[in-house]
């Protein structure tokens, strides 16, 4: 679950946050619990919660609201008895898109939360 072998990263698919918000949505919690989970098994680990935007709105106001949701799952972490120590928070906009945001379903497929080795 937690990282691919091959590039160390992983879309946190069942983190969801409303338009424009940085509050996460309570169907949340179960993709947090096994976030949660699996780095209390490997305490070693530790990762960076990345935050990643579609290309709509100013690049500031993206980078803010990146930030912001990345903080939040950081957070959320941290109350499920994960060190902040162990994590890093990191908004990146619209940056690093995985597919091109030229369509609903692209810009869709951009707005993420991704967890990186450290």
């Amino acid at each position: 679950m937690l990282t691919s072998k091959a590039d160390g990263k992983t879309t946190l698919s069942g983190v969801f946050f409303d338009s424009g918000k940085t509050e996460l949505r309570p169907e949340s919690k179960s993709q947090l619990d096994q976030v949660a989970a699996t780095l209390k098994a490997q305490p070693a680990l530790k990762i960076f919660i990345v935050g990643h935007t579609d290309n709509v709105g100013a690049l500031d106001a993206n980078l803010a609201l990146s930030q912001g949701r990345a903080q939040a799952v950081v957070a959320a972490l941290v109350q499920r008895g994960i060190a902040s120590s162990r994590l890093m928070a990191r908004g990146i906009a619209n940056f690093a898109p995985v597919v091109a945001n030229s369509s609903e379903a692209g810009r869709a497929q951009n707005r993420r939360v991704e967890m990186v080795l450290q």
